[in-house]
């Protein structure tokens, strides 16, 4: 990994662009790299667009913010209408294509991330596929390592999900092409 990796993720709101960007960030942390994870709430994403960055490093993080994204994982139209300037020249753009028309543009890798859930058997986890696709792209850690902090976050009350989830990151993963 390079020194610093910054990810945007955007999607509606219930797509779990929070959780995805909060499993990034802890289990970032985990594994030993300053992590951030800056959520965007206000007024501007009621019913819109909700995102949050992550700042991923093996320094000091001097800013939650800022303006280039080395990665942006994008969940819909609008939300890639938004922030598909703020991606980095060299940077990776990861969609869920299947709410997003194919095109073309260097370094973009359309997931069908919907439609890999839906024959997982539970819609909601789409997020899980963009993160096991992510981590296909940028091996920053283990989709074990991952799935350990999913697991923490749903809790004990909710291990009838862990099944799916890990199964959603495995599809994601090898959507890709990624090795376990």
């Amino acid at each position: 990994m390079k020194k610093l990796e910054r990810i945007t993720i955007a999607g509606f709101g219930g797509q779990g662009v929070m959780l995805l960007g909060q499993v990034l960030a802890h289990t970032g942390n985990d594994k030993g790299y300053n992590a951030l994870w800056h959520p965007a709430y206000g007024p501007e994403t009621r019913g819109g667009t909700a995102n949050c960055s992550v700042i991923l490093s093996e320094g000091p993080i001097n800013s939650p913010v800022f303006s280039e994204a080395d990665t942006l994982i994008i969940m819909n139209r609008p939300s890639l209408d938004k922030f598909r300037n703020k991606l980095r020249e060299d940077g990776i753009l990861l969609y869920n294509s299947s709410l997003i028309e194919e095109f073309e543009q260097e370094n973009a890798h359309p997931v069908p991330a919907n439609e890999i859930a839906l024959k997982l058997g539970n819609s909601r986890v789409a997020n899980m596929v963009m993160l096991g696709a992510y981590l296909a792209l940028r091996p920053l850690f283990a989709l074990d390592d991952a799935f350990a902090v999913v697991k923490n976050f749903l809790g004990t009350e909710k291990e009838n999900l862990f099944a799916i989830n890990l199964a959603a990151l495995r599809a994601g993963y090898e959507h890709i092409g990624g090795r376990r």
